[in-house]
């Protein structure tokens, strides 16, 4: 049973939190956005930072404007690592097949691909890299056929938006 202790110490940590979360996620956002050069990741990664700074401030740890940032930088790097490292994944399949090497298209489209969300990613790499169908690819998402072809149909939107964009430098 839950005693009256515990509830206000929960209600406590929420009030910190959402003082955290109101003076300074715009801060986070901008900081993560500046560095990626995509809203749409800098709104996951800033998601991220604040989820995992929920997690630290319930189990009673402090977290201030410092500790937002570092863990924003951190979660930058393994991004940029990750993005690396599916760049590469999808050039060393390309050679793996014998492949001619890849043309300004075939880069232009994996460019397009390592911009978007990973869950846009995912659901059309499943699709159209792994050839899974429908029922397939939901048993990977965890999601029934009829929400995969939703999501496909969001994913390929989202790559004909980022897929028409001039490339960004960040």
């Amino acid at each position: 049973m839950e005693t009256l202790e515990t509830r206000s110490d929960r209600d406590r940590a929420a009030a910190r939190f959402t003082a955290l979360y109101v003076r300074d996620h715009p801060r986070v956002c901008a900081y993560v956005h500046r560095r990626s050069g995509d809203q749409a990741e800098a709104e996951d990664l800033t998601a991220e930072v604040f989820r995992t700074a929920w997690e630290r401030m319930s189990a009673g740890d402090d977290v201030g404007t410092g500790w937002l940032f570092v863990t924003a930088r951190n979660l930058l790097s393994n991004h940029y690592r990750s993005t690396a490292r599916l760049t590469e994944m999808h050039r060393a399949v390309a050679d793996a097949l014998g492949r001619a090497p890849a043309s300004g298209q075939d880069n232009a489209v994996l460019d397009t691909l390592d911009r978007l969300p990973s869950a846009h990613r995912e659901v059309l790499l499943l699709s159209y890299w792994d050839g899974l169908s429908a029922a397939e690819a939901g048993e990977v998402l965890g999601c029934r056929a009829s929400a995969v072809w939703v999501r496909l149909h969001r994913a390929r939107k989202a790559f004909r938006d980022v897929y028409d964009l001039p490339q960004e430098r960040v």
